[in-house]
């Protein structure tokens, strides 16, 4: 009545006879692959945080500017 179903096989065997089908027999390359996302998003961060950098300095700058400046005078009225 506990028999497994199937090609008889008992499950774990089974398991791993699927395990190793399915695992993939380049590894180096995967781990290649793995180390160049890797790269990849640190690069990506790395630019991001410089473009981030980069438009705080400018925000900075234009405040800066913008408290240099004299106080602009109001026009007179031509025309009444």
């Amino acid at each position: 009545m506990n028999k497994p179903i199937g090609r008889g096989e008992p499950p774990p065997q089974g398991a791993r006879t699927n395990r190793e089908r399915l695992s993939p027999l380049e590894r180096p390359a995967i781990f290649q692959e793995i180390d160049k996302k890797a790269a990849d998003v640190r690069m990506n961060m790395a630019r991001l945080r410089e473009l981030r950098l980069a438009r705080e300095a400018l925000e900075v700058r234009t405040e800066i500017i913008a408290g240099n400046q004299p106080a602009k005078p109001k026009p007179k009225k031509r025309f009444r």
